[in-house]
């Protein structure tokens, strides 16, 4: 890869830091529409998806619901009829047909219900994939936990942050997308009942009440959004505990935790509290504004009343007639009360979609870079294009040209301008002080940190069979015994059945953990416990070099891979190693490790290094 285009990767990647630090607040305006939409054509891709048929089987079922509930609305006013004339047929009547429509109101209701439920589900399996998708593309992953600290907890943000969005969202669905044909036609019997005045108060009413409530959801969101950040790091404390429990433990750490959690979750209450009082306002214009309607609904009524509209009519007809007009006018108040009650659940959908949204744009950018660092690292490696570089041998992994890094985000100068050249047969040994860049060079081989100048190249092959990186604490996913060995892959390679196993058990014996397959029993046995816990750091080292013979990469990079292991347990490993016919590129400090090696990179600190060729004794 040039170094000038792993150079605008990372100013890419420094802007996107850039925009995080002078990112806006967080409230309802253009902005948050804007990224709303975006999530909107994740869940809604096409027509006709899943999605939208639910979508629209919901609004039938909502306007069924609405006309029943209308039926059933009116029923009071017919009774004050039947009752006022002493009409017993009808009154028979009526009360069974108020059952039926009462019951297949209660049916329609669950069932709007039970597709929100199920819309909720599906948007959050396809927005969390979604960012599944982009989050693994690549190192975006690693960019986003090691070096992006502009987005805080990307975790939480796809496991918890999505769920609440999905969720709130499903509650509110059905609310809004019925309001306006509730609206509508609301507005229009209101009109018949009252004239114009009616309406008009009752819009002027919702105006007021809107008008309010946006501004006190203002301040709400923005602390909500903050609040997650709290509740991210907070749990992140206690995963940190968790995995770090024994280390901790010997330190007789538990004091010390105690209360550097207690000031998280002090930091966390605090910003709560804050959001309570916040939301205290705006409880308290909501229900100022649904007891309210409550009394304008009388008075929009009473105006026709007092003026004589109805004065002809006798006092049973002028209450069925009474009873009727209030149905509609408070339930059109009701509808805009229902907008109103949302704000705060609006305000939460508003903060979570600031959070994922931002989420998303980071992703798509980091995921962008990676194929265009891929695309040009594999347009640099082809053989056959013709330029100025010179001609790189095919049994070549790492191609170095006067190479220059630091630490990301720092002046600090690690190595400057590093030639160098790893073929196959011709083991390198990096040595060094700590903190030299040993582990670093690494990084740089492996794409994981951008080198600040200078030319590196690396093939295609990445990958378990081609080149393999084995990282100085050893990485165990959940799974069998099995998956562990065969880790990174997820099917058996190369042959299958008894075959495969003997392979296994031959490499587990040789790297010395034959009793391994007794305490997890068998290969294919699920197991409940942590990897972590069970084994010790000599054991684990041991199962990473099982993982590396079955493996057999044709180039292994391996960062103190040895480091609580004996000597005579490490030259064993490393004899296996060459006798499997990898070439290795090692980082130790052991000076037995040079019988293995043709090569000795020395990194000295301050830029310098030093590259000898070893003289076998």
């Amino acid at each position: 890869m040039a170094g000038e285009g792993r150079a605008g990767a990372a100013r890419g990647r420094d802007g996107v830091g850039e925009t995080g630090k002078r990112r806006r607040r967080p409230r309802l305006d253009l902005h948050f529409l804007q990224r709303f939409l975006r999530i909107l054509t994740i869940l809604f891709p096409y027509w006709p998806c899943r999605n939208s048929v639910m979508f629209l089987t919901l609004l039938f079922v909502a306007l069924l619901e609405q006309l029943v509930i209308y039926q059933v609305g009116v029923i009071p006013s017919q009774y004050f009829g039947v009752l006022g004339h002493r009409d017993l047929e009808g009154f028979k009547n009526l009360t069974a047909i108020a059952v039926i429509l009462i019951i297949t109101n209660s049916a329609l209701k669950s069932f709007d219900q039970f597709i929100c439920n199920l819309m909720y589900v599906n948007w959050r399996k396809d927005l969390t994939e979604y960012f599944h998708r982009y989050y693994f593309e690549g190192k975006v992953y690693y960019i986003l936990n090691v070096l992006h600290k502009d987005i805080d907890n990307p975790d939480q943000r796809i496991s918890q942050d999505v769920e609440r969005f999905c969720r709130q969202l499903s509650s509110m669905t059905s609310k809004v997308l019925i309001s306006p044909f509730t609206l509508a036609y609301y507005t229009y019997q209101c009109f018949t009942s009252t004239g114009w005045l009616g309406p008009v108060s009752i819009f002027g009413y919702f105006v007021i009440g809107t008008a309010v409530n946006k501004v006190l959801m203002g301040p709400i969101i923005a602390t909500l959004v903050h609040q997650e950040k709290l509740e991210g790091d907070f749990r992140f404390k206690h995963m940190q505990i968790r995995v770090n429990a024994e280390s901790a433990a010997f330190y007789r750490a538990g004091r010390v935790e105690y209360l550097r959690t207690n000031q998280r979750l002090a930091y966390l209450l605090q910003t709560q509290m804050e959001l309570i009082y916040k939301e205290l306002w705006l409880y308290i214009g909501i229900n100022t504004f649904d007891y309210l309607g409550s009394i304008l609904s009388y008075v929009v009524i009473a105006i026709p009343i007092f003026s004589g509209v109805y004065g002809h009519m006798d006092p049973a007809d002028l209450s069925a007639l009474v009873s009727r007009n209030a149905f509609v006018c408070i339930y059109l108040i009701n509808c805009f009360s229902q907008l109103i009650d949302l704000s705060t659940t609006v305000s939460d959908v508003a903060g979570y979609t600031h959070r994922i949204g931002e989420l998303q744009e980071t992703v798509l950018e980091l995921a962008q870079q990676e194929k265009d660092s891929t695309a040009e690292r594999e347009g640099n490696w082809n053989l056959n294009n013709v330029s100025d570089e010179p001609m790189v041998a095919v049994d070549t992994a790492f191609l170095l040209e006067r190479v220059s890094f630091s630490v990301p985000s720092s002046d600090q100068l690690l190595v400057e301008n590093l030639t160098l050249t790893v073929s196959q047969g011709n083991n390198l040994l990096i040595v060094g002080n700590t903190g030299t860049g040993k582990t670093s060079l690494l990084r740089i081989l492996a794409g994981l940190w951008e080198n600040t100048q200078g030319n590196v190249q690396v093939p295609s092959c990445f990958g378990p069979h081609g080149i393999l990186f084995l990282p100085q604490k050893p990485f165990f996913s959940d799974g069998t015994l099995r998956e562990q060995v065969i880790y990174p892959l997820t099917k058996i390679y190369p042959d299958s059945g008894s075959v495969d196993d003997e392979r296994i058990l031959r490499f587990l014996e040789l790297a010395g953990l034959s009793s391994l397959l007794a305490r997890s029993g068998g290969l294919d046995q699920k197991v409940e416990w942590n990897w972590y816990d069970v084994l010790s750091p000599g054991e684990m080292q041991r199962l990473s070099f099982t993982r590396l013979f079955y493996l057999q990469p044709k180039y292994a990079v391996l960062d103190e891979v040895t480091s609580a292991l004996t000597e005579d347990a490490e030259n064993e490993l490393y004899r296996v190693c060459k006798q499997l016919g990898m070439t290795l590129i090692s980082v130790g400090h052991r000076t037995s490790l040079e019988k293995f090696h043709e090569l000795m990179l020395k990194l000295c600190g301050n830029g310098k290094w030093e590259l000898s060729r070893i003289k076998k004794k």
